[in-house]
């Protein structure tokens, strides 16, 4: 029987990040995927800067922007009666060259290290791929081997792994198992831990109070409130791209009648999402004709794939339980808008990754899974009422249509001036709800060190840069042009901003195995965002611990990091 310290289930874009995270640490593990290859529908396509950040750290970001959409194209997103009509209303966003000056040049902290990247997971998932085939060290990569069952005991588990095209059965022994697979789970539904859901329609009910509604660790939501509408998707290829561009280069066009084209390369691949109640007999008709027909007009394609898909709002009760943990759609699932399916994956592998290799090097307690899943878990329901807003806002827009918005006539123009009115009024919060995307605090973590007072706002609609404890650090460009995050070691790190001495935290570390690097920061600029003289940094890049001199109590503060038994706050 083969034995590796993790088995990772689940070789998508989730389940690469951690193979690549585990690498990162020095940590040997398996990754099997039941698919013979990386994805070849397009899903996400949008890679946000959190997700940037993360591949910067770990080399990968240089070859991903590569095959992406070139960096010098805007990112806009263009509402339309129909393809063929007129322009209702557009948000303009720099692209990547553009929003990497901007950062530049602001350096406010408000914003990630790195600009946003159009990407369609079809191009990202190869790459990463070929990342660990080629220049991991640790990391075996097994596609074509999907999980079948396992069991679990105090000291590791033994799964059950089969080839999926031959047949054959095989064993391996880990310590630790980690579930990346997806919203099927095999690993969750072995565990039995159920998806609770929720849907836009819960939103729109909730009102005034839908942060409290929607948040609720594990609250239900209203039982006879509508499902989410199923959707259809066509993906073609085409080679009119001055038809897709007659509005200018658009990332999205999106339609009051409830549909949104996704360009996937800026060249000649789309994806259409078409609400499914309005088709008729989808399941006999060509999906050229409905394609046509809801955007308008005619053109020459070649349909590549073709499928109704039911959105879903669900979160796990549990990240997972003893030695085995789930991350991504594994835990949490949510509708497209605003694209916080994957890049909320990425940063839990990033999250799980530190507490598995902590947990393999002995200087980590088993209470760090259960802090994963508290800090984890939060962000996944945050996202998905972020999700479920930005679902509701669409539907409320939807609500204005008529068919007379396509007619050139006074009642037409005067409808559409209506509709562009509505869609400007509601903003388009789901490409700058910053608070989601990178602003997520870890109040209530037991591995964190909470401070006394009144913590600094947080909310999902936006950001303020600090660093009360359990913030992601504020990302600041120091004055030879590095980003702050770049000093940052591979395991925790102690920002020193006065050069003062930091033995009795030295000390603490150095005896129970916690790896820690002390940076040294001579700039008045970003002293002022990071608020101490001293700030200590998880191997996430969360702020653990803050003070403005050696303290005292290093040993309990150490201990407390590292998830060790008698921790106190």
């Amino acid at each position: 029987m083969r034995q590796t310290p993790v088995l990772i289930a689940g070789g998508g874009p989730v389940g690469l990040m951690l193979a690549l995270e585990l690498d990162y640490h020095g940590i040997d593990a398996i990754m099997v995927e039941r698919n013979p290859a990386t994805t070849r529908h397009p899903k996400m396509d949008i890679t946000n800067g959190r997700s940037m950040e993360l591949f910067r750290r770990l080399g990968v970001i240089d070859t991903l922007r590569a095959a992406a959409v070139p960096e010098d194209h805007p990112v806009s997103v263009i509402w339309a009666d129909n393809l063929a009509g007129r322009e209702l209303t557009r948000f303009d966003y720099p692209g990547v060259r553009d929003m990497r000056r901007i950062l530049r040049e602001n350096n406010d902290g408000t914003m990630a290290g790195e600009p946003s990247m159009r990407i369609s997971q079809v191009q990202l998932e190869p790459v990463l791929k070929r990342r660990l085939e080629e220049e991991s060290r640790h990391i075996t990569v097994r596609f074509g081997w999907g999980l079948e069952t396992f069991l679990q005991d105090d000291k590791g588990v033994t799964a059950t792994i089969r080839n999926t095209e031959t047949g054959e059965i095989e064993q391996i022994r880990s310590q630790y198992l980690a579930g990346c697979d997806g919203a099927g789970s095999v690993t969750r539904k072995t565990l039995g831990i159920p998806i609770n859901t929720i849907t836009p329609f819960d939103y729109l009910e909730a009102g005034d109070d839908h942060h409290n509604y929607l948040d609720t660790a594990r609250g239900q939501p209203s039982k006879d409130a509508p499902k989410p509408r199923s959707m259809y998707m066509i993906h073609w290829t085409s080679p009119e791209l001055e038809l897709f561009e007659r509005f200018g280069t658009a990332w999205h066009i999106q339609s009051p009648m409830g549909w949104s084209i996704i360009s996937q390369n800026d060249k000649d691949t789309w994806t259409v999402h078409i609400p499914l109640a309005q088709i008729e007999d989808v399941d006999k008709r060509d999906p050229k004709d409905v394609l046509f027909e809801f955007l308008g007009c005619e053109f020459e394609c070649e349909i590549k794939v073709a499928n109704p898909w039911q959105p879903r709002l669900g979160l796990a009760d549990n990240y997972g339980s003893g030695r085995v943990w789930l991350a991504g759609d594994a835990v949490h699932q949510v509708i497209p808008t605003g694209g916080y399916g994957m890049n909320s994956g990425l940063c839990d592998a990033m999250g799980l990754a530190w507490v598995l290799a902590a947990n393999v090097n002995g200087w980590g307690a088993p209470a760090l899974f259960e802090a994963y899943e508290n800090e984890r878990r939060h962000v996944g329901a945050r996202v998905r009422i972020g999700s479920a807003r930005h679902a509701a806002i669409r539907l409320r827009i939807g609500q204005q249509y008529d068919p007379v918005i396509h007619e050139d006539s006074k009642a037409g123009a005067k409808k559409r001036a209506e509709v562009s009115a509505c869609i400007a009024g509601a903003g388009n919060l789901e490409n700058e709800a910053w608070g989601l995307e990178w602003g997520y605090r870890y109040d209530d973590s037991p591995v964190v060190c909470h401070e006394e007072g009144e913590a600094p706002d947080y909310e999902w609609e936006y950001y303020v840069p600090c660093t009360w404890p359990g913030v992601r650090a504020p990302n600041v460009f120091l004055t030879d042009g590095k980003p702050i995050f770049d000093t940052f070691g591979r395991e925790f790190t102690l920002l020193n901003f006065a050069n003062l001495s930091c033995k009795r935290l030295e000390r603490a570390a150095g005896q129970v195995g916690l790896p820690l690097q002390v940076v040294h920061i001579d700039d008045p600029h970003a002293a002022k965002f990071y608020q101490r003289k001293l700030v200590l940094v998880r191997p996430d890049q969360h702020v653990a611990w803050r003070g403005d001199s050696d303290p005292a109590e290093a040993a309990g503060i150490i201990d407390r990091l590292r998830g060790a038994n008698g921790a106190s706050s």
